[in-house]
C-alpha cells in the first residue's frame, strides 16, 4: 500500500528515519480534507472538510516493516485511514494516510499548516525534540 504524507513525513530524510526505508516522494494532493497546526506543535493533522485538498506527497509500496514504524510513530493522535488521492498527471490511486483521531480534535488551532515555514523554522526542533521521532531513529 501507498502511504499519502502531508507534514513532516513529506521530508525525505524524516520519512526515511521513521519508515526504515528509502522511498521516492511524489506530488499528490487530497480533497476533501484540511491541513490544520496542532497547538504548540511543528507538525499538522488533517480533518475531513469537504471544500479542501491538501498538498502533499506519496510514497508508493511501503513495507509491513514500514508500516509497523509508522504507526508506532503517529500514536493514539491518529488514525490510518485509507483515501483517493491524485497525482499531477490526473491519475488517481488509493493510499492510507493518518487522520487526527476525533478525541483529538481540541488540539487543532484551526491555523492551516504550511510546510516552507516547518522547513524553515520547525523541522530543527521537530528532529531534536519529538520523541516519537527520536524513538525511532
Amino acid at each position: 500500500m501507498h502511504l499519502f504524507a502531508y507534514g513532516t513525513l513529506m521530508c525525505d530524510d524524516i520519512m526515511e528515519a521513521v519508515s526504515g526505508q528509502r522511498l521516492i516522494a511524489v506530488v499528490a494532493t487530497l480533497c476533501g480534507f484540511r491541513r490544520l497546526c496542532v497547538k504548540g506543535e511543528p507538525y499538522p493533522a488533517i480533518v475531513p472538510d469537504a471544500t479542501s485538498c491538501v498538498q502533499g506527497v506519496v510514497y508508493r509500496d511501503v513495507s509491513p516493516l514500514g508500516w509497523d514504524r509508522l504507526d508506532r510513530f503517529e500514536g493514539d493522535m491518529y488514525t490510518r485511514e485509507r483515501v483517493q488521492i491524485e497525482l499531477t498527471e490526473g491519475v488517481r490511486m488509493e493510499a492510507e494516510t493518518y487522520v487526527i483521531h476525533g478525541d483529538f480534535i481540541g488540539c487543532l488551532d484551526g491555523v492551516e499548516w504550511d510546510f516552507e515555514a516547518f522547513l524553515r523554522a520547525g523541522k530543527e526542533r521537530f528532529c531534536t525534540s519529538y520523541t516519537g521521532y527520536q524513538s525511532l531513529i
